[in-house]
């Protein structure tokens, strides 16, 4: 984390290869003739581009020739992986002790890593840094021996009876404890000489190789029945995921050791950290807290990335009992809107997250425009006249707006200008004096307020100046005294700005790091087509169930319980991928096995009648509401007339079909088996009836059921209609995996994204159902009824198909129904 560093051509892909073999080899033979280190190390050195970066940083900053003693080369090639990135000031000081031979071992070198880390940029304490290293301090050798000795002689018995085959380097580390600074060959040199003398020399015994013991084998215990089940069973699920998946974020308390260089194009280098005040305030105002934030744009409606995003800022500051703002980042009065407000608010309840305060970024308008005085006045900002093309041309071209070294005065009684509404929109900005040459384009002289005649949403006609993203959003994090300030991978470039900014305010600094962002196939997830989505026509509305947006998961059934547990199990890396569709149904489905209640439903009905029933006749069976894990169970009506799926019938049999077909018997579920008699079909060739015979004697006669198993619906009372549903069968909205690749890509939706049955059946105790609640329809998939259902008029919505092999959910997906079991 804290050897991070942002170049000025970050971007750059040369910066990013390995040096080619014959430079490598070159600088590897630097690295033996300079610093004396052995020829391994000194190749491992040569390919690694940070490492070997540093390495020669170290010998420049020391004036290093060829031929320095191989301990000072080590020491200070143990100093290039391990000196603190947030002192950086005080590397040379610390070269010229190793050279001069006033830190010897990497023990000392550690004591003074401790120390700088704490004192980070700021002024070093030479005598503090002596003392923290044990500079000077003389352990002689009499006092090796005597450590030596002791530590033996609490050992003695072990290493008599092992001799030498006992690995005697685990002696090192207690003699070291009690003397921190005796130099490690010293120590060793010591041990060596009195486990000889304690063993005399070598015998042929003590030169065979120590046969290794097999641990003895625990017995089996016998697994119960179900654990053997469990165990035999396919686990096609992801692995879990860590228990702490923020365990490898710094705590607050560490972040003076956050660092960010920023290599500016004149050759000068920033470094930025901070200073141990600003810390010790920081953690004062917090109490040490976590302090994150989640901080939206209320200019559109939230997606599941946005739902990864509030996994990582929320659950982190849960994890560790922190804060977390909900901060509305409203910089832009022309994109807000109170429904977006109303929306974030609503999707962040339902997805169980508490934010510790609700803020806007409108509400640091004042400190935002007080702190960009102060940049003026530090001859960091300037009032610019440029216009949006002119400053494109320029970053271009990397030249220097005109006005860039106008007075500070000037800019200063220009802004005030600005503020007081006398300059027109569009004829003035205030920019931020960073670095016009810079290869990173954030660090171009960016924007930090525009003028806007438009009333802010929430702080209403008082300003007609706003600032940008880029100078509000890193300033804000500071004022709300943020510890973990975490975004997604495209804001790694503008971390250069972001830290420029801070430092040049003087501003506590929030730890910064990126994760990537959450990218599934098949589907788009940026707002643009999002809205060209929605306001082409071409879903309907936000909440449309095929889009990943919140709305649409939550409409589609689809539950914060199981977004969150896919968020976690995605995991907060910087690796970029493209996240397969079936990961997140995985979860989806998962949850909704576990919490959803059973029914019995058709959706291409075929009539089935049983003949050797009266047309009167009526009783009830009772289905499971949870089969296998509840005994809780619901009347099903049972009549001569009842409804099966249409695919469930062949006219003629094939293999691996469980249906019914001519010669066969199927099972009703929770009712009785029937056996084929006729068929009958309409005018078009299509069969429109079945006649069976039923097994009424079939619960007590001992017989084995068929292998078919059947969902079905009857009549709920002799001839009356079943209760008819709506059913919206949904799949992904677009054709290929990555609809971004294609030029038009509103080509590539998918036609059968959505397929609306009518005509559909139930069992009537569907009847009292309200939107939102989900059922499994046996055998079908797994359902929620749509707010669109009126009364008379039911709507479910297909959230996931039920756990079967791919190619059967894609015959489903053309079918519209769940396929055959």
């Amino acid at each position: 984390f804290y050897n991070q560093e942002i170049t000025s051509n970050m971007a750059s892909k040369e910066e990013k290869k390995q040096i080619g073999t014959e430079e490598a080899a070159a600088l590897a033979q630097k690295f033996v003739s300079v610093l004396s280190l052995s020829e391994s190390v000194a190749q491992n050195a040569s390919v690694n581009a940070k490492f070997r970066k540093v390495l020669l940083e170290l010998i420049e900053e020391g004036g290093v020739g060829p031929g320095l003693e191989k301990h000072k080369g080590n020491l200070l090639y143990y100093m290039a992986g391990k000196y603190p990135a947030n002192a950086l000031p005080h590397r040379p000081t610390l070269v010229k002790y190793v050279l001069d031979d006033k830190i010897k071992g990497n023990n000392q070198l550690d004591g003074a890593f401790d120390y700088l880390k704490k004192v980070g940029g700021t002024a070093m304490d030479a005598k503090a840094l002596e003392e923290a290293a044990g500079v000077g301090v003389v352990i002689t050798p009499e006092q090796i021996k005597s450590a030596v000795a002791s530590v033996l002689k609490e050992n003695e018995a072990r290493l008599r009876e092992e001799r030498y085959h006992l690995n005697c380097s685990i002696f090192l580390g207690q003699v070291t404890r009690s003397l921190k600074w005796a130099e490690g060959a010293a120590v060793r040199a010591e041990l060596e000489a009195q486990v000889a003398a304690m063993l005399g020399p070598k015998t042929e015994e003590d030169m065979k190789p120590v046969e290794k013991k097999k641990a003895p084998k625990a017995p089996k215990a016998e697994a119960p029945a179900k654990a053997k089940e469990q165990a035999a069973a396919p686990t096609d699920g992801p692995p879990p995921p860590p228990e702490d998946p923020y365990a490898f974020f710094p705590k607050p308390d560490q972040n003076n050791q956050v660092q960010t260089t920023i290599n500016f194009s004149d050759g000068s280098i920033m470094h930025v950290a901070n200073t141990p005040e600003q810390l010790a305030t920081h953690l004062k105002e917090t109490g040490g807290k976590v302090m994150t934030r989640f901080p939206p744009e209320p200019n559109g409606y939230l997606h599941i990335g946005h739902a990864k995003a509030m996994f990582v800022d929320f659950g982190m500051a849960a994890q560790y009992g922190g804060n977390c703002y909900l901060r509305f980042d409203d910089t832009n009065p022309e994109a807000e809107k109170q429904e977006y407000i109303d929306h974030i608010m609503d999707i962040v309840t339902w997805m169980g997250w508490k934010p510790w305060k609700i803020t806007y970024s409108s509400d640091y308008f004042q400190q935002l425009y007080e702190l960009a005085v102060k940049l003026i006045k530090n001859g960091r900002a300037f009032v610019c006249h440029q216009t949006k093309d002119e400053i494109e041309e320029c970053r271009e071209k990397r030249l220097p707006s005109p006005w860039r070294n106008r007075p500070i005065e000037e800019s200063l009684r220009l802004f005030e200008e600005m503020r007081r509404g006398l300059i027109d929109e569009g004829k003035a900005t205030l920019r931020m004096k960073m670095d016009y040459k810079n290869e990173n384009f954030n660090m171009f002289d960016l924007i930090a307020y525009r003028i806007k005649f438009k009333e802010h949403p929430h702080a209403g006609d008082k300003w007609c100046i706003y600032p940008s993203y880029d100078y509000t959003h890193c300033v804000v994090d500071s004022l709300e005294n943020i510890s973990h300030s975490l975004c997604t991978l495209e804001f790694e470039s503008r971390r250069a700005s972001y830290y420029w900014l801070l430092d040049s305010l003087d501003l506590y600094k929030p730890l910064v790091w990126e994760y990537s962002r959450l990218n599934i196939t098949n589907t788009v997830m940026s707002k643009r087509k999002l809205n060209t989505l929605v306001m082409g026509r071409h879903v309907n509305g936000w909440d449309d169930p095929r889009l990943l947006t919140l709305a649409g998961l939550r409409r589609r059934g689809v539950s914060s319980a199981a977004i969150n547990a896919f968020c976690r199990d995605m995991g907060i890396t910087r690796n970029e991928n493209v996240i397969p569709m079936h990961k997140l149904e995985y979860h989806v489905r998962a949850f909704m096995e576990a919490t959803s209640p059973r029914a019995l439903a058709v959706m291409r009905p075929l009539k089935l009648i049983i003949t050797n029933l009266p047309e009167s006749h009526y009783e009830e069976v009772e289905a499971k509401v949870l089969p296998g894990r509840s005994d809780a169970g619901y009347k099903v009506p049972f009549t001569r007339v009842v409804y099966i799926e249409s695919t469930d019938f062949m006219e003629v049999d094939q293999k691996d079909f469980f249906g019914l077909a001519p010669g066969k018997s199927i099972m009703l579920r929770y009712a009785y088996p029937v056996t084929y008699k006729s068929h009958k079909k309409d005018s078009a060739g299509r069969v429109e009836c079945v006649e069976v015979e039923a097994d009424m004697g079939y619960a007590s006669s001992g017989r084995k059921p068929p292998k078919g198993v059947l969902n079905w619906v009857a009549e709920p009372k002799p001839g009356q209609q079943p209760l008819q549903f709506e059913a919206r069968i949904y799949d992904t909205l677009f054709k290929s995996e990555d609809p971004n690749v294609h030029e038009d890509w509103l080509s590539d939706i998918n036609p059968e994204s959505l397929v609306v049955l009518q005509g559909c059946y139930a069992n009537p105790a569907l009847a009292s159902a309200k939107p939102g609640d989900c059922f499994q329809f046996e055998r079908l998939g797994y359902f929620c009824m749509d707010p669109d259902t009126k009364p008379g008029h039911l709507v479910f919505n297909r959230t996931v198909t039920l756990k079967e092999s791919v190619s059967k959910q894609v015959a489903a997906a053309k079918q519209g129904i769940a396929g055959k079991k």
